[in-house]
């Protein structure tokens, strides 16, 4: 398993991409599964920029797996304030962009766009990891 530890703030987000797109070349991923991966990392990571320590930096650390069903693992973790992206109600996206609330629809797409999404709060730290089948 590979990872990178980094200052959660949002100017650092090409570090981050720089990290994971190494990974999946090396994997061999495919440049649509790649592009997928990369917006949803960049969603998860920039939420935990934006909002998981308010107005301090914090640690961001990102880890990347390939497991043995040949699946690309990345995990985010932060030890900000507990937030379970999973837990709230997917946007309504049959409604115009003017009827629907503001919000969810980054997670919504990582949800859809991965094979699989988990959360976890562990030891005073959120961890959320995507699956995706290379």
């Amino acid at each position: 398993m590979k990872e990178i530890v980094i200052d959660a703030k949002v100017e650092n987000l090409p570090q981050v991409l720089e990290f994971i797109d190494s990974e999946l070349e090396i994997a061999e991923c495919k440049m649509k599964d790649q592009m997928k991966i990369d917006m949803a990392v960049e969603e998860l990571y920039v939420n935990i920029a934006h909002y998981a320590y308010r107005d301090k930096v914090g640690k961001a650390e990102i880890t990347f797996d390939v497991d043995d069903k040949n699946r690309a693992v990345i995990t985010l973790i932060d030890s900000g304030i507990h937030y379970d992206p999973l837990a709230k109600e997917d946007p309504d996206v049959t409604l115009s962009a003017e009827e629907r609330k503001i919000g969810g629809l980054g997670i919504y797409m990582v949800k859809n766009s991965m094979d699989d999404v988990l959360y976890e709060y562990v030891d005073g730290k959120n961890k959320t990891t995507i699956i995706k089948n290379l």
